[in-house]
């Protein structure tokens, strides 16, 4: 094994990664890089070098190794004259760096680290599709279809690879496993570990004649249509798995899932926070000092909303099951109906003069006059 290389960069992963997204990093990048998908100058290697990350960081004892010294090679920690090296390891009696532990990390206990099984069904990349959906349509929910590119079985050789009427065969070098075994000479003796087959990359299967459809991947990038049924209530930002949706996997593993994202429009009239619609209603000063009965719109439609004597500018009504329908059911949300009193502007004579009759019945005394531009003093 190399050294000096950075694997966590190779599959583009932090070194805190956990096991389970090393193996969704290899799996997009193995199938990136495959010599059969990428005809590019460099796949070959790049793809070789995947294999190699992975065959390290996918090894708890490879890994703990790598992180420790660098290099998961059975001999990495000694000096290079083939002795112990007192300053990485300490003495062999204490319980910090002992014999016992040096002896593990390269055992593992009995040398039964787990590996990975490159020819194991591995299921299919989960997929992501934005759908945008009007204020109205997230609110109510719609039926829809959508068209999205997705890696498919070839139905030519019913993912198998291999031409009509012929079928993969063993794999002569791996004998169907999907890894070869390595021996390296070590300090403490000979060491085997595994890699992945460079002959079958791991599938333990050999193609002699190719699918002419799909040329031996076994796969095919189709224009995938799936039905979808947008639920009621559904809000910005919020996402529906459709379970089978998403990319074909290897070694018959299934498909993945597709993930919908919905961005839902803002209205130019409502505001809503869950299933609570809400709305600004301006009415007039008269409105409010009499009360009215006034015409309210809402998601439903228009409706009466009666408004009190003496309403005060910013005092707020509730609409009951106006709003919009709760996701998880239990019927709708209610809208909240703010009223904004609007202060008269440019009042004709006659209302000013009602407007100061109002004042003296009332006991007050105002000075304004109630003309506000300067044409009003000369009329």
């Amino acid at each position: 094994m190399a050294e000096n290389k950075d694997y966590y960069e190779t599959l583009g992963v932090s070194k805190d990664a956990s096991a389970d997204e090393i193996k969704k990093a290899y799996r997009k990048l193995s199938k990136k890089y495959h010599p059969d998908l990428n005809k590019a100058p460099g796949a070959e290697q790049k793809f070789k070098e995947v294999n190699e990350a992975y065959e390290v960081l996918s090894d708890d004892q490879k890994r703990a190794r790598y992180d420790q010294y660098g290099s998961a090679d059975a001999n990495a920690g000694f000096g290079g004259n083939g002795g112990f090296n007192s300053a990485d390891f300490g003495g062999f009696g204490g319980s910090g760096g002992g014999f016992d532990d040096i002896f593990s990390q390269f055992f593992g206990g009995g040398g039964r680290g787990r590996s990975a099984q490159p020819n194991q069904p591995q299921q299919g990349e989960d997929l992501q599709y934005q759908m945008d959906l009007t204020f109205e349509e997230g609110v109510f929910g719609k039926k829809t279809t959508i068209k999205y590119n997705r890696e498919a079985l070839c139905k030519t050789c019913d993912g198998s690879g291999a031409k009509p009427g012929t079928s993969p065969v063993t794999c002569a070098k791996c004998h169907g496993a999907g890894y070869i075994q390595v021996t390296q000479n070590t300090p403490l003796g000979r060491m085997v570990s595994q890699q992945v087959c460079d002959v079958c990359h791991g599938t333990g299967k050999e193609i002699k004649e190719k699918c002419p459809t799909c040329q031996g991947t076994g796969h095919v990038n189709e224009r995938h249509e799936v039905k979808v049924t947008v639920p009621a209530g559904v809000e910005d930002g919020q996402q529906m798995r459709l379970q089978g949706q998403g990319e074909a996997g290897t070694n018959r593993g299934g498909y993945g899932d597709l993930f919908i994202i919905f961005r839902v429009a803002p209205s130019k009239v409502f505001k809503r926070e869950g299933a609570e619609i809400y709305l600004d209603k301006r009415i007039s000063f008269v409105q409010a000092a009499l009360g009215d009965e006034i015409q309210v719109k809402t998601v439903h439609g228009d409706v009466k909303m009666k408004v009190p004597a003496g309403t005060q500018t910013g005092t707020t009504f509730r609409l009951r099951g106006k709003g919009a329908p709760r996701l998880r059911g239990n019927g709708n949300g209610d809208q909240q109906v703010t009223v904004i009193v609007e202060t008269p502007k440019n009042m004709n004579a006659e209302q000013r003069e009602a407007m100061r009759a109002f004042a003296k019945a009332g006991g007050e005394k105002v000075s304004g006059s109630g003309k506000n531009g300067f044409f009003d003093k000369f009329k």
